[in-house]
């Protein structure tokens, strides 16, 4: 089951029942199926209370991707900061819709297995990315 909750900050205007069927189909895509996947959206102070208090990190981010994986079915919880979100889209010039979909996928491809820290691994995810935004949710919209 994927779930959707915020905490402290408005839910973004994403369609639950297309994203959700848009997550599992990118997961099955590497042969993994979705278990229990939790989105928790929050605002930049959130985020950071998050970082600090189970990663040791004091600096605000996008998403945190907690994973409790259980062989090929993902499970984990993803916390969303939407102020990151927000201003990473205009720092980028990109829509911030789009740039929502990017880390609501970014995530999963974390519980996918699919790294972002080591030696070629950024474009590694990137490519898995773009790849996925390719169909997602927003798109159908255009």
């Amino acid at each position: 089951m994927i779930t959707y909750n915020s905490d402290g900050i408005g839910m973004p205007k994403i369609k639950r029942r297309a994203t959700t069927a848009w997550i599992r189909s990118v997961a099955a895509s590497y042969g993994k199926r979705v278990g229990d996947v939790g989105y928790m959206f929050v605002n930049d102070e959130k985020i950071l209370e998050v970082n600090r208090q189970y990663l040791g990190h004091d600096y605000y981010t996008d998403i945190i991707t907690f994973d409790y994986d259980e062989g090929d079915i993902l499970n984990g919880d993803l916390v969303i900061s939407l102020d990151t979100v927000r201003s990473n889209a205009a720092m980028l010039g990109k829509d911030y819709e789009e740039e929502l979909y990017r880390v609501i996928i970014h995530g999963v491809l974390h519980l996918c297995g699919i790294n972002d820290k080591g030696p070629g691994e950024r474009e590694q995810m990137e490519a898995a990315e773009n790849r996925a935004l390719a169909s997602a949710p927003f798109r159908a919209r255009a």
